[in-house]
């Protein structure tokens, strides 16, 4: 286990910051851009893709129409990619016990809003993706009737 000891300069408090024995830093980085694929899958899949369509627009209903803030804020929680990722984040934390850069629960923490900010990445890079090949593929369409 390594040991640093940084100093804030105005104050001249000590802090120490202790790096998880079991990984090194590259390790980490590569375990928290991995680890961001399964959750960015899952929280794109259940929030916005047809299998899920039914339950999705139930939610939508439900997080409008309903009297409790609580029930609207539940229901939320799964038309929204972003807020969806916390709680798969969570789960997968809690699966691989993968902590960033500290040993003790404040790894945990730091491997959380890592993880969400990573997985998030990839989900707006999926849209850019998946928005640009749909506007090429209604371009080639339009292309085509106009020269039938």
């Amino acid at each position: 286990m390594q040991l640093f000891t940084l100093y804030n300069k105005p104050h001249f408090y000590r802090h120490k910051i202790i790096l998880t024995s079991s990984m090194d830093i590259i390790s980490q980085i590569q375990w928290l851009f991995l680890l961001a694929l399964p959750v960015s899958a899952v929280s794109w899949t259940i929030t916005h893709e047809e299998i899920f369509k039914e339950a999705k627009l139930f939610c939508v209903k439900c997080s409008k129409e309903s009297k409790h803030l609580f029930t609207r804020k539940f229901f939320y929680l799964f038309t929204c990619e972003y807020c969806f990722s916390h709680y798969i984040t969570a789960l997968a934390l809690a699966f691989t016990g993968f902590k960033l850069l500290m040993e003790d629960w404040k790894g945990y923490i730091l491997a959380g809003f890592g993880l969400v900010w990573v997985a998030n990445l990839y989900m707006g890079l999926f849209q850019i993706i998946r928005l640009t090949i749909k506007k090429l593929t209604t371009e080639t369409t339009a292309d085509e009737i106009k020269k039938e």
